[in-house]
């Protein structure tokens, strides 16, 4: 379909800016929604094409106001980015339980807000888009990042689910799982650090700071090639139910894949000794 509308949250730097501004040079329509609506505009310019709106995604009042807004000046909604989202690194221990529930507030709940306002407009029109964008630690846990590995995680699972459900209705649904690519994810602005460390955490979790420092803007990934990958993704008539972006990411799952498989052939014999025994049948 030519001159989509996109629904993009967290557009306002990052991965969703880039997007937006990608959709908006081939000339599709793009609601971009954020905390604040001007740094958009300031991004891209006012244009026709461009509906700019306040969106904090953990209010679903205001993701059902900004799910209308959209269908006011576009008509419909062909694609959503649930893309807002921030990551925690420090060790499970070591996060607060305030800091656990504001990190799902955006990244799983926020989610789920935006796409209960959003998918009755996809229902009705039966087509449309849903695009998560997960990571590769929704897919593979890591040390340091298991709080928010468990945010993707549940993205993940929500996602097939959604597809299940969806795919009747000739509503698609992707997760994507980006690698580590060269945005401000690893700054402040983007990346919570606990308030608590623990000395004994220190080989695992602290090696995992030190990397991250080191790593921010070093990473292989090239969000200007993401953007436009997505935008190939949103053009597919039958797009997949996981994309994997990156080398990185690539060649983390093929490593899980084969580490899965390993184990549970090691303890297969156990696995399927769980099973009621089946009657024997007697001969006629």
């Amino acid at each position: 379909m030519a001159n989509k509308v996109w629904f993009i949250t967290g557009a306002s730097r990052g991965f969703g800016l880039l997007i937006a501004r990608d959709a908006l040079a081939r000339g599709d329509r793009v609601v971009a929604a954020a905390r604040n609506p001007q740094s958009i505009v300031d991004a891209l310019g006012e244009q026709p094409n461009l509906l700019a709106v306040q969106l904090d995604v953990t209010k679903e009042a205001a993701a059902v106001v900004a799910a209308k807004a959209a269908i006011e000046r576009f008509g419909r909604i062909d694609v959503l980015v649930n893309n807002a989202g921030y990551g925690i690194l420090g060790a499970v221990e070591e996060t607060s339980a305030e800091e656990v529930r504001r990190n799902y507030e955006t990244n799983v709940f926020g989610l789920l807000n935006v796409s209960r306002a959003v998918l009755p407009a996809m229902r009705k029109q039966r087509s449309g888009h849903v695009i998560n964008i997960s990571s590769v630690g929704g897919y593979q846990a890591y040390h340091g990042w298991g709080v928010y590995g468990s945010t993707k995680f549940a993205v993940e699972g929500l996602s097939e689910a959604m597809a299940q459900e969806l795919a009747p209705l000739g509503v698609h649904v992707t997760v994507v799982e980006p690698g580590f690519f060269r945005t401000d994810f690893l700054d402040a602005s983007s990346l919570v650090e606990t308030a608590n460390r623990i000395e004994d955490y220190k080989e695992t979790v602290g090696v995992m700071r030190e990397f991250a420092s080191g790593a921010n803007h070093a990473q292989p990934g090239d969000p200007a090639k993401l953007s436009l990958a997505l935008l190939k993704l949103a053009d597919a008539e039958q797009p997949p139910l996981r994309l994997q972006l990156g080398s990185d990411t690539v060649a983390r799952v093929r490593a899980k894949n084969q580490q899965v498989e390993q184990e549970m052939s090691t303890w297969l014999e156990l696995a399927l000794s769980t099973d009621f025994e089946q009657p024997v049948r007697q001969a006629a």
